[in-house]
């Protein structure tokens, strides 16, 4: 008999039962962040929950974890901890279970309509790192700038590339994003062109959440590296091309990605998606063996972009991609990370790199969809080869259940103006 809870659900809804996603928020009545589980069109306050005693198992019970702004302590608690939670919460809210949904007080304080809250960071980000993980991408992307003949560097199969961002431009779901300044290519003898970037973009990604981290100078098993995961969110890593073009010799990215990057509110676990798990793509050559994982696994999750032109009442579909795309798993983007010694932490947001698929309809961002502005992407009635100012992008994500799904919700983000 499959899992019901006493909350209505929508069939629709990315929040049923079997999701549980992981979020801090705001209310009216509020200034300190609190924590929250999505269950349908509600959040459940774990503030609530943990000050009702209702978490009593052994490495929750007396815990403060939930009554903390951000889940950072939580995170670094590990899956045992991770485990006694959603066990509590499922059976907490399940239609059989009478200590919330009986105690009508409790339930008042608890549940909070969504149209109520305001997400905020859910967690306290220390590093950012963004890696280069779909092979169609980066096959795309070195046919564009270096031509078909060998278009993906011999690295790129060996080892899963990556480049360090910026952790204090990470921003929530809904918040603007400002068009950058910089620098781009010359024209002729010119001096370098100065001003709002020409080609900003966005990028279809998906963010690994870190749990527990690792000592300096110890590394992370590749076939341990899931215990340090806790979730994963939709992550728009916002480029400007024209800028990042310029600049990225010989060092790689800079001021064309850090800017802004956005994530969804709702941070779905590891153990939500564990029913979606699929086998990744053969990897050939064969990994070095500390990258050799027993088993490599990747997530079926649907991705889709959309794009609402500026001064438009409907969006547009832009993109349909899959995470199961990744050419390096999430876990080996992990391992691959400790490998030198350096250390993660509880809260790291580790990005995917552009996810794009084999198809013309799943590349994942404006750079391969208009390749690189030589050709127009139509958007009901109007024409766009990069964004342009009071464009609206919105990332969904989204697991098919039997009977339910298992969701992010939305990432969006609205391109707006530099600032004087």
């Amino acid at each position: 008999m499959a899992l019901k809870s006493f909350i209505h659900v929508h069939p629709d809804s990315h929040f049923p039962i079997q999701n549980l996603p992981y979020g801090a928020f705001k209310t009216h009545s509020t200034t300190l962040p609190r924590l929250g589980v999505a269950i349908g069109d509600y959040v459940l306050d774990l503030s609530e929950i943990a000050k009702s005693g209702l978490f009593n198992s052994p490495l929750l019970a007396g815990s403060d974890c939930f009554l903390q702004p951000t889940l950072n302590k939580f995170l670094a608690m590990g899956r045992p901890a991770w485990k006694e939670a959603r066990d509590t919460l499922q059976k907490l809210l399940s239609s059989t279970e009478p200590a919330l949904r009986d105690n009508m007080e409790l339930r008042q304080k608890a549940l909070v309509p969504m149209s109520e809250v305001e997400m905020v960071l859910p967690m306290e980000i220390g590093d950012y790192t963004d890696f280069f993980s779909s092979m169609h991408h980066a096959k795309n992307c070195g046919t564009i700038f270096v031509g078909p003949k060998n278009p993906i560097a011999p690295n790129w199969f060996r080892l899963p590339i990556a480049y360090h961002g910026r952790a204090s431009s990470v921003v929530i779901s809904g918040t603007d994003i400002i068009r950058p300044r910089g620098q781009g290519h010359p024209t002729g003898n010119s001096t370098p062109y100065f001003g709002p970037s020409l080609k900003l973009d966005f990028e279809l990604e998906m963010g690994t959440v870190v749990g527990p981290g690792n000592e300096l100078g110890k590394t992370i098993d590749v076939n341990e590296a899931a215990d340090h995961i806790f979730g994963v969110v939709l992550m728009n890593d916002w480029s400007a091309r024209d800028i990042q073009a310029w600049e990225y010799v010989p060092l790689g990215p800079f001021l064309g990605k850090s800017f802004g990057t956005t994530i969804s509110p709702w941070i779905v676990t590891l153990d939500a998606l564990q029913p979606f798990a699929c086998d990744a793509p053969k990897q050939d050559p064969p990994p070095l063996p500390y990258l050799a994982e027993k088993t490599s696994k990747n997530y079926d999750i649907a991705l889709e972009v959309q794009i609402k032109p500026s001064g438009q009442k409907d969006s547009s579909v832009v993109t349909r991609s899959n995470l199961k795309n990744l050419y390096w798993t999430l876990t080996q983007q992990l391992a691959h990370h400790t490998i030198n010694g350096c250390n993660l932490r509880p809260g790291d947001l580790l990005g995917t790199g552009t996810i794009s698929g084999p198809e013309p309809d799943s590349l994942g961002c404006l750079l391969e969809l208009t390749w690189n502005g030589q050709k127009a992407l139509s958007l009901n009635g109007t024409t766009r080869k990069f964004l342009e100012d009071g464009d609206e992008v919105i990332f969904t994500g989204c697991c098919k259940g039997d009977g339910y799904n298992v969701g992010f919700g939305t990432c969006t983000g609205k391109v707006v103006p530099p600032r004087d």
